[in-house]
C-alpha cells in the first residue's frame, strides 16, 4: 500500500500522495509559496490507514503553489419554451494548480 491522503478543500476530496500536481479550488498563495492543507479526512502510511472523525488531528498536506489561473468558460443557458424567456450566462472558475510536496502527522 502506498502513502497517500484524502484531503478536502473547496467542498471537495481529492486523493494527493506526495510529488502529485493537482488543480484545486482558488486558495491563497503566490506561485512559488508553500501552503499547508490542513483538512486530512483520512491517510495511509507504511501499510497503516488513519481516518478521521471527520479529519485527522495535527495531520497536515505541504505543497507548493505554481500558478493561479481561470479555466476555460462554461455557458449556462436557460430557457422556457413559447414564452420568450432565455438568459444566457458564462462563467469561469478560478483554479490554483499545486504540487504535493510531503504528508505530515499521520
Amino acid at each position: 500500500m502506498e502513502n497517500f491522503a484524502i484531503i478536502e478543500t473547496g467542498g471537495k476530496q481529492y486523493r494527493v500522495k506526495v510529488g502529485d500536481h493537482v488543480w484545486i479550488e482558488k486558495i491563497d498563495g503566490a506561485p512559488g509559496e508553500d501552503v499547508e492543507l490542513t483538512s486530512v479526512l483520512s491517510a495511509a502510511k507504511d501499510g497503516k490507514l488513519s481516518v478521521g472523525k471527520p479529519t485527522l488531528k495535527n495531520a497536515k498536506v505541504l505543497a507548493t503553489v505554481e500558478t493561479t489561473q481561470k479555466t476555460d468558460k462554461v455557458i449556462v443557458f436557460k430557457y422556457r419554451p413559447k414564452t420568450r424567456y432565455r438568459r444566457k450566462l458564462g462563467h469561469r472558475q478560478v483554479m490554483t494548480h499545486i504540487v504535493v510536496k510531503d504528508i505530515t502527522g499521520v
